[in-house]
Order: C-alpha cells, then structure tokens, then sequence
C-alpha cells in the first residue's frame, strides 16, 4: 500500500444522518491470522442505524467505524494466516464492524470467497443477510424439509434471503411486507404466499392459508407488536426465532401460559456479538451448503436481491434511503470503483 492512512465515513454518537463525513484514520493493524481486506463495497444494515444512533455499539476490541459485512480483495496477510488465501483474491465476508472504510482487517476463517462472474458491488449484499438467513433457519431454527415458514420484513435484505434458502431447503415460505411491491418481489423468489402487515390481520391469512394448522418456524425480526398474531399463527410445538425488535420488546398480559399451552420454543438469537469460532462454523456451512448455488450456471440460484447502491461520500443518502423503510433487499455503499480500485471520494 501506497499509504499507512485510509479514509472511512466517521460519525458521533447519536447523531442524524448528516453527521456522516469521509474523514482519515490509520489502516487497521493486522492481529494474529487476520487478512486485511481492500474494501469495494460494504453494504448498509439496521444495525448501522443502531449504532449511528448510540444504540448498538461495536462489540468489545472490534473496530468502532460502521459497516458489518465487506467485499473487497487481499491486501496483505498476517505473518501466522495458515489459509490458501492469496494477495489480490476476491472475498467477501462478515465483520463485527469497520465495513464503511478503504481497508477491514478480517479474521481469515470468516473469510469466503465471491462467486464467479459476480461484480465486488453485488457480493457486498450476501454476507450479513445470508449468513443471519442461514443462521436462524438451519442453526437455531432446525429447519426440516417440508415446514412451512413465516417470514417477517419480507422484503428486507435477510427476508428476501430467507425465502430463498427456504426454497433450497425444500419448505414453504410465507411472507409478511408493508407494500405489494415488497410481496410481488417475496413471489417472485418462491414464496407461497404473501400478506400486507398494513392492510390485514397476517395472522387470520396464515390460518386460512394452512387450513387452521400454522407453521413450522417464524423468523421474527419484529418482537412485541406482533406477539399476539405470531402466537395465533404458529402450530402447536413450533419454533419461533426472535432476532430483532423492530416493533418493541415488552409484552403484557397472558404471555407465559400461551407458549406453554401451544408447547412452542422461542428462541433469541444475535450474531454480532457471536464469538470467532462460531462464525467460523457458520461461515464453513454457508460456503459448502448454499454458496455454490450464486454461480450462473447452478441448477437452483440464489440471488442477493439489490435495491440501490450510494457512492462512498453518499453514506448519508444511504442512510436516510433505508430510514424510509421503502427498500427491497440490500443498499450498498460503494467504495470503490470496480475497475480501477479508485476510492470513490470525489467531494473530497
């Protein structure tokens, strides 16, 4: 590298969209086995919000700046990497945090590499959303061939992921979405159905879909504003995966007596805070299940659904674009230009 210092979009606790600012700070030193990624793309998640916001800070020792997925290629390797990983190979992978700058350095077992034929800027928007997909249905929701699933925020990067996997695996996916285009989208990758949160009562739909039975599995990004519909629309003894609280998380009333009369599993899950070794189990089954289904030529293809991607010094548009909750799949900040490698800072 030309230089020791990189530019990243720098922020102050709690502050408003337009506090975001391309600034300069050193490229991250190397620790034990890790690779330092040239960052092309990142990728913006509710948990950037979060922690703009002061809500959701980087887990302890991790990076503070903002972004938890990259793809990019290998700049440099730490002196004890034992992987194949060679200098300019293209990857792509899921950080604990610093995704908004010209450099990651990444622990080298979560490292994965981008498909063929698939541009930096697109492989930004598989690994967060696909992992976390991944993660809730096959590693705490036990996804079995032939459930029927509930899917929330359809149309969010992990929903329209999820239903995706949902069809690999064989089940049936239901999906809930504030707008018809958000639902046409969750069809038109396999869904089974789809339902508008806004305009129905999804839980009287899902009954009606599956003859009074329920589902198997909800993915529940939602939390307490949906307790009460959730709770009619699972089967008795079905696993229900809570992993956000979009809609808040305190519940009153008859609560406990519900789960234990239907017999069904909550689970809580988070993945930031996940330690290194579980990412890297969950990083190795991804890749051997699911990641070879991104090729062109693959029978099944997954496909990271891509809503808009903002140049570097738009991180701010970016954040005010996903605030507005009107996206479809991913937004993803471009750092780079695809061919040249140039950061893209042009206001600078």
């Amino acid at each position: 590298m030309a230089s020791d210092q990189m530019k990243y979009i720098h922020f102050e606790k709690g502050c408003e969209p337009d506090g975001l600012s391309v600034q300069t700070t050193p490229v991250p030193a190397l620790r034990s086995r890790e690779v330092l990624v040239k960052v092309f793309a990142t990728a913006i998640n509710r948990a950037d919000i979060l922690q703009r916001r002061g809500m959701y800070p980087a887990p302890p020792g991790e990076s503070d700046i903002l972004g938890l997925e990259a793809s990019g290629t290998v700049a440099a390797r730490a002196d004890d990497c034992t992987s194949q990983w060679h200098i300019g190979d293209r990857v792509m992978a899921l950080l604990a945090g610093g995704g908004y700058a010209e450099y990651v350095a990444v622990p080298e077992d979560v490292l994965m590499p981008v498909p063929s034929g698939m541009s930096l800027t697109t492989a930004a928007g598989i690994p967060e959303v696909w992992l976390t997909a991944y993660q809730l249905l096959h590693l705490v929701g036990d996804l079995q061939k032939g459930d029927t699933v509930l899917i929330h925020a359809g149309g969010s990067g992990v929903g329209t992921a999820a239903t995706q996997l949902c069809v690999y695996a064989g089940c049936r996916p239901i999906v809930t979405a504030g707008s018809q285009s958000k639902l046409d989208t969750a069809l038109s990758l396999g869904a089974v159905a789809a339902f508008n949160y806004k305009q129905e009562d999804f839980s009287e739909k899902v009954l009606e879909f599956t003859n009074g039975r329920g589902v198997d599995l909800i993915l529940d990004c939602i939390g307490a504003s949906y307790y009460e519909q959730n709770m009619k629309s699972i089967k008795t003894e079905g696993r229900w995966v809570l992993y956000g609280l979009l809609g808040g998380g305190s519940i009153s009333g008859d609560v406990l007596s519900q789960i234990l009369r239907k017999r069904v599993r909550i689970t809580g899950t988070t993945l930031r805070v996940r330690p290194l070794e579980y990412k890297k189990t969950l990083t190795q089954r991804f890749t051997q299940d699911a990641l070879p289904l991104f090729k062109a030529d693959s029978s099944l293809q997954l496909t990271p659904i891509i809503d808009s991607v903002f140049p570097f010094h738009k991180a701010a548009d970016a954040h005010k674009s996903m605030e507005t909750n009107q996206n479809t799949g991913k937004i993803v900040l471009q750092i780079r230009h695809e061919d040249t490698g140039k950061t893209l800072h042009d206001e600078l």
